[in-house]
């Protein structure tokens, strides 16, 4: 048997919240202790995205393949190693098909032992990806907010638009030549012209048009 730790932090956590990678380890080797327990690792993903699910994460794929029956895995939080309920509950079925224990500090200890445990990880993994959901529904608010002000909100420039001014005053000013293209794109989109044809007619691929035509749908 051996005991492995997880810990993750995006970069707007590590700069913002001060929830840092020591900190996670610290409580990892805290309960680890309580338990008469030594980490053999503890796998560390610094500044990556919980919206990556887990086995798609550089470590979190080390850590999986592995991971051998009768081994435990310690995590501070639900949110640290799951991007939704979906991510959450199939990598747990997996665990527990191969009798791997997953201890979650947040949740008081193993969420692989027994059925009540499961209930409390169902409803928290779903309470946690209603609250992503919450903040990406935020973000995009901000950014359409932005945008119909003329304000640049960072990113990739838009087709149609240049970007003036300087840091924080930087806006979006209508580019003639290109909203010429995008108008043509849009009529011909609305004539029921492929995504392909349009892009044919203004010297595009195809996956450049239908971006460029989505995000005029959004705003």
């Amino acid at each position: 048997m051996k005991v492995v730790g997880y810990i993750r932090v995006s970069t707007f956590e590590q700069a913002n919240t001060g929830e840092s990678l020591e900190t996670q380890k610290r409580a990892i080797q805290g309960y680890a202790m309580m338990k008469g327990w030594t980490i053999a690792e503890t796998f560390t993903e610094a500044g990556v995205s919980g919206s990556i699910p887990l086995a798609e994460r550089p470590e979190g794929q080390r850590m999986v393949a592995g991971i051998e029956p009768g081994d435990i895995i310690i995590t501070p939080k639900l949110d640290r190693m799951f991007r939704n309920a979906t991510d959450a509950l199939v990598t747990l079925e997996e665990l527990k098909g191969s009798k791997v224990e997953l201890h979650m500090l947040d949740l008081g200890g193993d969420v692989c032992g027994n059925g009540i445990s499961k209930l409390v990880f169902t409803i928290l993994s779903a309470v946690a990806e209603n609250e992503r959901d919450r903040i990406r529904e935020r973000i995009r608010d901000v950014k359409r907010s932005m945008a119909s002000r003329g304000l640049y909100n960072g990113g990739k420039r838009p087709f149609g638009f240049d970007v003036v001014g300087e840091a924080r005053d930087k806006r979006l000013v209508p580019n003639e030549a290109e909203q010429a293209v995008l108008a043509r794109m849009m009529a011909m989109r609305n004539d029921g012209a492929s995504f392909n044809k349009i892009g044919s007619a203004v010297g595009m691929d195809m996956k450049t048009v239908s971006r460029i035509l989505a995000r005029q749908a959004t705003e």
